[in-house]
């Protein structure tokens, strides 16, 4: 769950686009760091989103709501990662989305300015914690 803030509307009462690639960041920031971390993983330390993909299907607009995000793993490769995401804009797990987002992100080596493969223990943690889908 995330909570769009005022100012993240646009002039039509919207959530800007620039924001709710935010909004996205702060859905799979506790996901893929804070949890990874917990595990003894490092994955804050060298990720980057390599492609990054918005389709909207109904404006967002901000009335206090929080907003659901469901992320799931369509794919893990040696080197990349890709997320779906679903934005809901109701409580119920029958509400359509509102917005279907992807990214791709791929493991950083941030000292040699390089990417890298995933390690053996960062995939099998990807693949427990994206295996179903999560919010």
């Amino acid at each position: 769950m995330v909570r769009p803030r005022w100012s993240d509307m646009d002039v039509f009462g919207h959530v800007n686009h620039a924001k709710l690639v935010t909004l996205l960041e702060e859905a799979r920031v506790p996901l893929l760091f804070e949890e990874a971390g917990r595990a003894g993983l490092e994955l804050a330390k060298g990720m980057v989103v390599v492609k990054l993909a918005v389709h909207y299907r109904a404006p967002i607009v901000v009335h206090g709501q929080q907003l659901r995000v469901e992320i799931s793993q369509r794919e893990l490769k040696a080197a990349a990662l890709t997320l779906d995401y679903r934005v809901h804009t109701g409580p119920s797990s029958d509400d359509k989305p509102a917005v279907v987002a992807e990214t791709v992100l791929a493991p950083y080596e941030v000292a040699t300015e390089r990417p890298r493969r995933f390690t053996t223990e960062e995939r099998e943690f990807l693949g427990r914690m994206l295996a179903g889908g999560d919010d």
